[in-house]
């Protein structure tokens, strides 16, 4: 009998970065079914609407059988983990920052829901920069679109061509 190994990938998603996808990627060759969840907290202002960021998430991931879409709201990232039956959340750590509070947090996750495991990975060198806040603090200015297509997969750069331009 085989052992499913079904992990949760979460994010605000807003938007969607390279980052991400490499995340996304590297969770497909690892668990047997990826669920990206997008977190949604109703005091958080997002530039992206919950049903957009499904929206661009849901053409990125196209192609990968393993992978499943859905959002969850004012919870716990390890409550949700149970609900929908996951033994791994996937985090991913960009620098010394980022993995220490991704520790904190695995922690925390332990003492609420020892069976949960938290899985962290570090992007390659050339990702470690790129976050949604470094991508929309580049939109606006003369010649952001060579810049900002870099770091972002064409569905979502597409989408944001049409949202910054109205296109």
């Amino acid at each position: 009998m085989k052992i499913m190994r079904k992990a949760i990938y979460a994010g605000s998603f807003d938007p969607l970065t390279n980052g991400h996808f490499w995340m996304i990627e590297q969770g497909a060759k690892i668990f047997d079914e990826l669920i990206i969840a997008i977190g949604d907290n109703p005091d958080k202002k997002y530039t992206f609407s919950l049903d957009e960021r499904l929206s661009m998430l849901k053409d990125v991931v196209k192609g990968f059988e393993n992978i499943k879409i859905d959002s969850f709201c004012n919870k716990l990232l390890v409550n949700y983990a149970k609900e929908v039956g996951a033994d791994y959340i996937l985090r991913g750590a960009r620098n010394t920052g980022d993995f220490n509070f991704e520790q904190g947090m695995s922690n925390i996750n332990r003492d609420i829901d020892p069976k949960i495991t938290t899985v962290i990975l570090m992007p390659p060198r050339e990702m470690c920069e790129i976050s949604s806040s470094l991508v929309k603090g580049l939109i606006g200015p003369k010649g952001w679109e060579k810049v900002v297509c870099k770091y972002v997969p064409k569905a979502v750069f597409t989408r944001l061509i049409s949202f910054c331009c109205g296109q």
